[in-house]
């Protein structure tokens, strides 16, 4: 079954651009048991944009490399989540960043001929 729940980030946390799971206010015990975390961050730039970056902390099920930080565009009148397009994307997988171009990064037969 499972189950969500929030959680605080510390000071230095708090005024970070980049939080990692050290950021994780109390007892370190929370991302030690957790199965999977990720944090919420903005800035200017992104709330001008209405948008949010998603960044994955921890993931037990999957690779944390894949995937490890994306934009979403928020609503802050309803506080609703929804997805841009790719081209607003600043993906990091696997510590390298994907260049912005025509081509969707995940097309990955998009080369083959039939």
């Amino acid at each position: 079954m499972p189950i969500f729940s929030a959680t605080q980030t510390t000071r230095t946390g708090f005024v970070s651009t980049d939080i990692g799971l050290e950021d994780t206010s109390e007892s370190f015990g929370l991302p030690a048991t957790a199965d999977f975390m990720f944090a919420l961050m903005s800035n200017d730039e992104l709330e001008q944009l209405g948008q949010m970056k998603v960044k994955q902390l921890k993931n037990r099920y999957n690779d944390p490399a894949i995937n490890r930080s994306f934009i979403v565009g928020v609503d802050r009148a309803k506080m609703k989540l929804y997805d841009v397009e790719n081209t607003a994307q600043n993906i990091v997988d696997k510590g390298i960043e994907v260049e912005n171009n025509d081509k969707d990064p995940y097309d990955k037969f998009s080369d083959f001929k039939v």
